[in-house]
């Protein structure tokens, strides 16, 4: 945000001028700030409270319509707008601003309060209770707490984490203190902290529900799906008429492979709730994923249907890859991003749903603007910068050398089960699992989180203070540390394995860590899945990928990102023994498909069998958004889908560089 230099000190004047009453004074002031620096929420914010109280309304719509412009998900912005609306006399309004604003930020206050009085008159009695036991609920939380919630649902979550870690040191027991700060864990990825503080507070308070809900979520993040499943059993047994806990348990269910049961859970909740939004996309993402993709289309639409905003939809649709959308659903999607109600995530989702929309359509610019907005948004979330993930790169090749792999080359678990397929995403690592999945002695797993937690363990708590800890650290463990690794990464990873010899993991972002995976597992197979850069980049900018690739949100990030890629690929071909990776190149797939598979199954040590060539019969959940071309033959329209966008390219080409060409 570009400021001016003293703008923090024009801030607490202008708070001290409201506090004092003096509106006039204060509305200058903001006015003044948000000509020099027209992003400044605070100013912006500020700007509009006065205009409301000076009675300007038009200039405090205004003044919203900025803010939200920039934070679409501020709370404040709607509770503001939501004193406003009663201001101009439009209850309604109000009772919909207020409802948004503690969707965004559950601890303001005033919007809870706000909407039990607004609820109870308009005759509905069970939300206004519900929300006034909120505003008591937050009203009795300690002041830390209170500022912790609204400082993370702001945005701001190192100074949460700094309140809520001061507040542990002197409440070590407070399980409402563990649950926020858990959430600080998940929202900074560090899903092995929030884990241990989640148990560790429903041991302390067993019966406190909502912990248990959020530590489902971090289970699922963490892929210990038979713990997640076992938690939302807990929940559906407390209260098996609960809509939310059988939704719950469902989507547990699914993520188990007990998919009848998946789907009987969501349809009990559906004949309670035939429109709910959720539980009609959570369907469609279920049938999706075991191939029944005229079952989620259904579940899709009613559920666009009903509501047009429900981005997560539409862009279900969207990422099916093979559904068309119709000239109406274009004009339906357009014409729902004009609407200023939209939270981030539903005009991101809406944004790629309408680029894939304008692309089948042959609307190239307009599928490119799409594209590109959705990105945008993305990337103003994101911590990623290039620069950032460039040092990472040098410090593997900084640490990472010949001389270390020789000096330890005796190192690790004998283990010959893993074989890793890594790259970067879309450049035809699905493919290479299904067909690999295929083979009789092969299981398929899933993009599987153990190398990447393990090199976060690995970095320690002085993350900040020493960048350089991991992977130095793989100088100084000693060489038994490297055998316990590896048997920890067979063990915690088989409970996503039948009972085949042989299994996949297919993160991509694992060829960061290819000297770790190689000094606790060296008989494990690493396999690069690599593709053309204009291809593999341009797919990877129109993909919207759930989290961890947070690169692809721009097209200068993700053309830094594939030429790290490539170099520190040839500095693993060359610190390593040779033969020690198989790159396998998507167009030689395309191009001869039985050659390839005999190449792979050789690298491997596996015989040749058929139902590798012919992987699109293999009946198998996939959950990646590759999931319905895998389940089709071998085909070319993949190739040189950047072609009609290539007058937007030129960042990206320049980001590549060399690797435009040497790939």
């Amino acid at each position: 945000m570009t400021m001016a230099p003293d703008s923090a000190t024009v801030l607490k004047e202008i708070e001290s001028l409201m506090r004092a009453g003096r509106f006039d004074a204060a509305y200058a002031e903001a006015e003044a700030l948000v000509s020099a620096a027209p992003d400044s929420q605070d100013a912006l914010y500020m700007a509009a409270v006065c205009a409301r109280y000076l009675k300007r309304f038009e200039d405090a719509e205004r003044h919203l319509a900025s803010l939200k412009a920039i934070i679409p998900d501020f709370g404040r912005a709607y509770q503001e707008e939501g004193h406003l609306a009663l201001a101009v006399g439009d209850v309604t309004r109000a009772r919909r601003c207020f409802d948004l604003a503690t969707r965004y930020n559950p601890a303001l206050i005033a919007s809870w309060q706000k909407l039990a009085e607004l609820s109870q008159a308009a005759g509905k009695a069970e939300t206004g209770a519900i929300a006034r036991a909120q505003a008591q609920r937050l009203k009795a939380l300690p002041r830390e707490l209170l500022a912790a919630t609204n400082h993370i649902h702001e945005g701001r979550i190192f100074r949460a984490e700094d309140i809520l870690r001061a507040y542990m040191q002197a409440h070590p027991r407070d399980v409402e203190g563990m649950r926020l700060l858990a959430d600080v864990g998940v929202r900074l990825s560090v899903l092995s902290d929030a884990d241990f503080l989640l148990e560790t507070a429903i041991t302390l308070a067993p019966e406190h529900l909502q912990l248990r809900i959020d530590y489902i979520q971090v289970l699922r993040k963490r892929q210990k799906y038979a713990e997640a499943l076992k938690q939302a059993e807990f929940l559906y047994e407390k209260d098996p008429g609960s809509p939310t806990f059988q939704s719950l348990l469902a989507i547990e269910c699914m993520h188990a492979d007990e998919l009848d049961r998946s789907l009987e859970l969501f349809e009990t909740v559906l004949k309670q709730r035939p429109n709910d939004l959720a539980t009609l996309t959570s369907r469609g993402h279920a049938l999706k994923t075991y191939g029944r993709t005229d079952d989620a289309i259904a579940s899709y639409r009613k559920a666009v249907e009903t509501d047009p905003r429900h981005g997560d939809a539409w862009y279900g649709l969207a990422n099916l890859k093979t559904y068309e959308f119709s000239a109406g659903d274009r004009a339906i999607m357009a014409e729902t991003l004009k609407g200023s109600d939209l939270s981030v995530m539903a005009r991101v989702h809406i944004c790629f749903a309408l680029g894939k929309a304008c692309e089948d359509a042959g609307q190239y610019d307009a599928a490119f603007e799409a594209f590109r907005d959705g990105n945008a948004l993305k990337k103003r979330e994101a911590r990623y910068t290039s620069e950032q993930m460039d040092s990472e790169f040098q410090l593997q090749k900084k640490y990472c050398t010949a001389e270390l792999f020789r000096a330890r080359s005796n190192v690790g678990h004998d283990a010959p089960d893993p074989i890793f397929i890594l790259g970067l995403p879309r450049a035809g690592s699905t493919l290479l699992e299904q067909i690999l999945a295929s083979h009789s002695q092969v299981d398929g797993t899933l993009e599987l989180p153990n190398i990447l937690s393990l090199s976060h363990r690995l970095r320690g708590r002085s993350m900040l203070s020493d960048r350089e800890r991991y992977p130095r650290v793989l100088h100084e463990l000693p060489d038994e540390d490297f055998d316990k690794l590896g048997q920890e990464y067979i063990e915690t990873t088989r409970v996503h394995r039948a009972d085949a010899p042989f299994f996949t993991d297919k993160m991509p972002n694992n060829f960061r860590h290819i000297g770790l995976i190689h000094m606790i597992l060296p008989n494990a197979k690493i396999i690069d899945a690599r593709r053309n850069p204009l291809d593999c980049c341009w797919s990877g900018f129109k993909q919207l990928f759930a989290e961890g690739q947070e690169f692809t949100y721009g097209l200068e990030e993700i053309g830094h990102y594939y030429r790290g890629y490539v170099d520190l690929m040839d500095h693993w071909h060359s610190v390593l023994p040779e033969g020690r990776i198989l790159k396998v190149q998507h167009e030689d797939v395309l191009d001869d498909l039985e050659g390839q598979v005999q190449r792979i199954l050789e690298y491997c040590g596996l015989p040749f069998e058929e139902a590798c060539v012919n992987f699109h019969k293999t009946d198998r959940a996939v959950r990646t958004a590759s999931a319905q071309q895998v389940r089709q033959p071998i085909n070319r329209s993949g190739l040189e889908q950047w072609r009609p966008y290539e007058a937007h390219l030129d960042p990206l080409k320049e980001a590549l560089g060399p690797a435009l060409q040497n790939y």
